[in-house]
């Protein structure tokens, strides 16, 4: 055993198995002699709700973490110096992406038995918003231990609609900047490629989550019609064990009562050998008596 694994488990677990399953971690630690170990399972935090849900993505779905992250890269890179329709286009596909991730987080909560309330979905938001925007809350979450949810506040600045960038007040051109032209150019376009790459990123991102939530969505329903065909066996195993155990009533009252009856036929019986002994008796004493003597 030690943290690495024992992290990975416990961040797995609904938040109120967190406490108890984090206390017998440290008991074993301790049992098996590494106070260090124990003290720094101690030190583990038990995850709000929307936190918790956070870690699921990255637990339950890993396939989403690596898109996510380059997606954030990439729109890090792109995001400056773009013009207004740029800018439209970039927070469009933000909404759609988070939105779809958030609910997929849901989900996952809900399969795990602890659905989250409205108000935890929207840190959940909150968290993939910070996880796009800073590289630092991109890695804590990455990891799959968060404890609450993450800041927004760094994420990219919104664009009202119908507004662009403000020009750049013009400059004298000198000899400086008319050498850094090409080199602006190059940037420029290379920002422009980088904001293609992550449109189609986020594009094929969308794509897959609405591929896995109509999986899950079809594995919920399975999951339920498995759920009432196991609870509909459950109740027959308890009618039967219920109907098995009258039955060995009814058969050990069977079996007293037998006993009961061949105890009668036997008192019965030796009766009938006393009666047929005495009415032997009495036939052979009425023949003596009527057989005259010589």
């Amino acid at each position: 055993m030690d943290l690495e694994t024992v992290a990975d488990e416990l961040y797995r677990l609904r938040p109120e198995e967190f406490t108890a399953t984090r206390a017998a971690r440290m008991a074993e630690a301790r049992t098996a002699g590494d106070r260090a170990l124990a003290d720094r399972i101690g030190r583990l935090r038990r995850p709000s709700l929307s936190a918790w849900a956070g870690n699921l993505l990255v637990h339950e779905s890993p396939g989403e973490v690596e898109p996510l992250l380059r997606l954030g890269e990439g729109l890090r890179q792109a995001h400056r110096d773009l013009d207004g329709a740029q800018l439209r286009e970039l927070s469009r596909q933000q909404r759609v992406l988070i939105t779809a991730l958030s609910r997929q987080a849901g989900q996952l909560a809900a399969h795990a038995g602890h659905p989250i309330t409205e108000a935890a979905r929207h840190e959940v938001e909150n968290t993939l918003r910070a996880v796009l925007a800073d590289p630092d809350a991109a890695r804590e979450w990455a990891s799959g231990r968060l404890v609450r949810p993450l800041a927004a506040g760094t994420g990219f600045p919104a664009m009202a609609e119908g507004t662009a960038p403000a020009p750049p007040r013009p400059a004298a051109k000198t000899a400086k900047t008319a050498k850094s032209t090409g080199a602006s150019k190059a940037a420029a376009a290379e920002r422009r490629r980088l904001l293609t790459q992550a449109r189609k990123e986020a594009d094929r991102a969308a794509r897959e989550l609405r591929t896995r939530e109509k999986a899950a969505a079809t594995a919920s329903r399975e999951a339920f019609a498995a759920k009432k065909n196991w609870d509909e066996a459950q109740q027959r195993v308890s009618d039967l064990t219920a109907e098995l155990q009258h039955a060995r009533e009814a058969q050990q009252q069977a079996r007293s009562a037998e006993q009961s009856a061949r105890e009668r036929a036997r008192t019965a019986d030796r009766g009938v050998r006393e009666a047929r002994r005495k009415a032997d008796a009495a036939a052979e004493e009425m023949q003596r008596l009527e057989t005259p003597e010589q």
